[in-house]
């Protein structure tokens, strides 16, 4: 199952990849997408993402979690248009005990959110639209634009 997709989340494909008879509890995250940032009025969005480098990265933090801990781990990140309301991100961690995942979990939604290369851009009811940076230093319209471009620019060039 790839972490990137342009569908809608569908949780139950999650909770049964990551259920065993050994795993008695479940801890589930999902990201929705609101109606306002900072005070203003958000209409929707749309995710963008390098997606070769964002599966990786994503693809990382779940085996770190599935090392720190004795859990599944099952994510998903919407990509494209998304209406208010709509899931954006779903973490589901399955595990022995409550505690390994609830911690797995917000481990993997931390990490995700500070590493890949995701970024989101906000259509405001004022007209204006802005970028916002879900990796790691990337908050602030000039460098996610920036890296929006190279990693544009990466996709269209032809494979070594």
């Amino acid at each position: 199952m790839a972490y990137l997709t342009p569908d809608p989340i569908n949780l139950g494909p999650l909770l049964d990849s990551v259920r065993s008879p050994a795993r008695g509890g479940i801890a589930s995250f999902l990201g929705t997408v609101r109606d306002h940032h900072a005070g203003r009025v958000v209409l929707r969005l749309e995710y963008s993402a390098y997606v070769p480098m964002a599966e990786a990265e994503i693809a990382r933090i779940v085996a770190e979690a599935k090392s720190r801990w004795d859990v599944g781990v099952a994510v998903q990140h919407r990509v494209g248009q998304l209406q208010i309301g709509d899931v954006a991100v779903a973490i589901v961690v399955a595990s022995g005990h409550r505690d390994e995942a609830f911690v797995a979990c917000r481990y993997v939604i931390e990490e995700l959110k500070r590493r890949a290369p995701i970024w989101k851009k906000e259509y405001f009811a004022d007209g204006t639209v802005g970028w916002v940076g879900e990796a790691a230093g990337q908050r602030g319209s000039g460098a996610v634009d920036e890296l929006v471009e190279n990693a544009t620019a990466l996709r269209a060039s032809p494979k070594a």
